[in-house]
């Protein structure tokens, strides 16, 4: 591979000469119907958070100020969501938070409309990159569940003299064949990556978050959209693709790439199975969002507390302000201003906000989404045998659907948004 004649001495840096890009655009589709309405990074987690804050809130504890918020997919949503950054303190008049949106422009080698990846999207943006001209850029995804100190990160790369650093961390090898896998030297050198592999053989894998010296990223991605893009191709596909499939092995083959290994948990909870093994680690208490040294800020609903009635039994469970719990509840995450009526059970599902659980329904393994009505009586989703449980064994409800009363909705079924299910 040909070696342009660039430089990428970090020397003396400042967190105010790093730009933070912060890939939220995609449509999120293995969510199912969660994502018919939504970007997956404003999907609830937790019941008063979304994804997006996990991102936003460790790049604020970093110190880092100037974020580049790349949306496309259901904009709206998230636009929302971040309230033009205010708690992550980036409403602010230079650097802060900006938002990247798809756009159409005069240039011949620019590509317009939607990024088809994430190494799409960087090229489609190296132009603002290169006018910004940072010392460093961090280009981080949106869906992942961790805390995480980017200034070591920072400081590896620093260290290293690095072009590319690759921020690692484990997950089961059975998992690992998901992601990015990476193998590394003694001294932190990258010497192997593979994407989505058939067969891992390791599982150490990528957080998604790399730190770039951007004068090369802009010379990788102009490089590789020589061997990417047919000239003859009219449907704005660059064919860059995702990180995994030419950009960061660009990279690993120039031999200056390293890896940092990421301390504590992470889990990218894209996936329904994930999503949902997320949310029990959290009822567990794997994963402390009450950490006072690293608060994870958000768009807080602005609701009463909770209300748990005489007739209640609430177990292992998190309970958001708002809702009322007047029924059953074990192993679950209930949203803001849910309801769960006198009689009605919920036992190792995720309800989001405002919808409510009427008398005597059932609800078990299953994901409702906002402002669904589940029916009296009513039995949604069951108790799937294996363990860990595929996505295709978990119930989704999209926002807005209903269940009649006394109707059944299976394990594994999909009601799609303001879809209506009959006896």
């Amino acid at each position: 591979m040909s070696d342009p004649d660039i430089t990428g001495t970090l020397g003396s840096m400042g967190r105010s000469d790093v730009v933070a890009i912060v890939q939220a655009g995609g449509k999120g589709s293995r969510m199912d119907v969660l994502t018919d309405c939504r970007a997956k990074p404003a999907l609830p987690f937790g019941g008063n958070y979304q994804l997006i804050d996990f991102p936003l809130s460790s790049l604020h504890r970093s110190g880092i100020d100037e974020v580049w918020l790349c949306v496309q997919y259901e904009a709206h949503s998230l636009l929302e969501q971040v309230a033009g950054g205010r708690p992550w303190d980036l409403d602010r008049t230079s650097g802060g938070l900006r938002f990247v949106l798809p756009q159409e422009t005069s240039d011949d080698d620019t590509e317009d409309g939607f990024a088809t990846g994430n190494a799409d999207l960087l090229y489609r943006i190296r132009g603002q990159i290169a006018d910004r001209a940072p010392e460093v850029v961090i280009v981080m995804s949106a869906d992942h569940v961790y805390s995480f100190d980017l200034e070591d990160a920072l400081g590896t790369h620093r260290d290293a003299g690095a072009e590319c650093t690759v921020v690692t961390t484990t997950c089961p090898r059975d998992e690992a064949s998901s992601h990015a896998t990476v193998t590394a030297n003694k001294k932190g050198k990258v010497t192997g990556f593979a994407y989505k592999p058939e067969q891992a053989t390791t599982n150490v894998i990528a957080a998604e978050i790399f730190v770039y010296d951007p004068q090369v990223l802009v010379a990788a991605l102009e490089e590789l959209i020589g061997d990417t893009n047919d000239n003859n191709n009219d449907d704005g596909d660059t064919g860059l693709g995702d990180f995994g499939e030419h950009l960061v092995p660009w990279f690993v083959d120039r031999g200056k790439t390293v890896a940092h290994r990421m301390p504590g948990y992470w889990i990218d909870a894209g996936r329904p199975e994930t999503y949902m093994q997320a949310h029990r680690d959290l009822i567990d208490g794997t994963i402390d969002l009450a950490d006072s040294r690293w608060p994870i800020l958000t768009r807080q609903p602005q609701r009463s507390a909770a209300r748990i009635a005489a007739s209640a039994t609430v177990v292992d469970s998190m309970i958001s302000s708002g809702a009322h719990i007047l029924g059953d509840v074990r192993r679950s995450v209930i949203g803001p201003g849910a309801v769960v009526e006198r009689g009605a059970t919920v036992s190792d599902s995720i309800v989001f906000a405002d919808s409510v659980i009427r008398a005597n329904a059932s609800v078990d393994w299953s994901i409702v989404d906002e402002r669904v009505v589940v029916g009296a009586g009513a039995t949604v989703g069951g108790r799937p045998r294996a363990r860990p449980v595929p996505s295709e064994k978990i119930t989704i409800i999209g926002m807005n659907a209903s269940v009649a009363k006394g109707s059944r909705v299976a394990l594994g079924d999909r009601i799609p948004p303001a879809g209506r299910v009959r006896r």
